[in-house]
């Protein structure tokens, strides 16, 4: 249950990052001078820490598993803050496939 816990974490951090990188990019565009900004430092590290958790994560759960489980994870995880921060609404079909990775997950984790 820990490795879940910490593998749902990573996910988390991952996914924040992937909020700041579409917010930033949208906001001041794919250009040089977005790589050497503040948001970008910041940016970085949270993907750096989700890295390491994602390492220990692979040292623990074998790899199509951890896949399966970081992909599910993503795919909630990043409907949820586009939602809630982007007001981002997808169509009734693209949320049957939010459901059907929920519905994987809960059967990877607890297979």
């Amino acid at each position: 249950m820990r490795i879940l816990l910490i593998l749902l974490g990573t996910q988390v951090v991952y996914s924040i990052s992937d909020f700041m990188g579409r917010f930033y990019m949208v906001k001041y565009g794919f250009r040089l001078a977005s790589f050497f900004s503040a948001w970008f430092a910041v940016y970085f590290v949270v993907r750096m820490v989700a890295t390491f958790g994602q390492l220990y994560v692979f040292a623990h759960i074998p790899l199509g598993k951890t896949m399966a489980l970081l992909a599910a994870a993503s795919i909630i995880i990043s409907n949820i803050l586009g939602f809630l921060f982007l007001k981002e609404v997808l169509t009734g079909p693209a949320y049957i496939g939010v459901f059907l990775a929920v519905t994987a997950m809960l059967v990877m984790a607890f297979r």
